[in-house]
């Protein structure tokens, strides 16, 4: 049949992720690090992914499909929460190069030890975090810790694989973690009040390397685009084995 169904652009996919965790069907996965509409039958039409893409990869088309089939979709959303409660704290790819399992090295590392040592004179493991809770699902909209506050908000990994990352990153900060492939729904809503209701002088965000940490980033910048604030902002993006890649 001839039908409405969503057409994904590959050259303009920035593989962030947050298209597959819009799509509640399970129409759109992320293979080789690109968003991928795998299954035609999925598709209801309907375009919930459509405004989460930050590049525009996303787009309707009239074509040929298969119609859309609510009991395979619903079967497939039941496999899928058997599938996770039977492998709960396993390991799995899932097509996502984020997921990837990899060993890392770490080179001269008592080289680089010594260099921290010496460039930094505060004590030793000093935690610097100044507020509590941490977790954006958590946090209330509303706190007087928000008040003339530069904002770090962070994907929850790099804070594992950034070895300094109170010292560089949490000092003098409000801090705000999550993981946008993990959690449920969008973060940009609850970013949006907190920025919108309260002074924020700044806001850096720190992801990981991975296509999947896209999705905090956008969360990031669609709640800055939605407060009308002019606030600076900064993305550092962490490699897995713990550099600065950019910033």
């Amino acid at each position: 049949m001839i039908r409405q169904i969503i057409k994904i652009e590959e050259e303009k996919c920035n593989g962030c992720g947050a298209c597959a965790s819009a799509c509640h069907e399970g129409a759109i996965a992320m293979i080789d690090g690109k968003a991928k509409l795998i299954r035609d039958d999925y598709c209801d039409g309907l375009g919930n992914c459509l405004p989460v893409c930050p590049t525009g990869a996303i787009t309707f088309e009239e074509r040929e499909a298969a119609e859309y089939d609510e009991e395979a979709v619903e079967q497939y959303q039941k496999n899928k929460k058997q599938m996770q409660e039977q492998s709960s704290g396993a390991c799995h790819t899932g097509g996502c190069p984020g997921s990837a399992a990899r060993a890392l090295k770490q080179e001269n590392a008592e080289k680089i030890e010594e260099e921290i040592q010496e460039s930094h004179t505060y004590a030793a493991k000093k935690s610097e975090l100044m507020q509590w809770p941490v977790q954006i699902k958590l946090v209330p909209v509303n706190a007087p810790y928000f008040d003339n506050a530069n904002l770090l908000i962070a994907a929850d990994c790099t804070a594992y694989a950034y070895a300094n990352f109170h010292q560089d990153f949490i000092k003098n900060h409000i801090t705000l973690v999550g993981c946008p492939k993990l959690d449920e729904g969008d973060y940009s809503e609850k970013l949006t009040a907190i920025i919108k209701n309260n002074h924020i002088k700044s806001v850096k965000v720190v992801r990981m390397e991975v296509p999947c940490c896209g999705g905090m980033e956008h969360a990031v910048i669609q709640a800055l685009k939605n407060s009308n604030k002019m606030i600076p902002w900064q993305v550092v993006t962490i490699s897995c084995d713990g550099k600065i890649l950019d910033n």
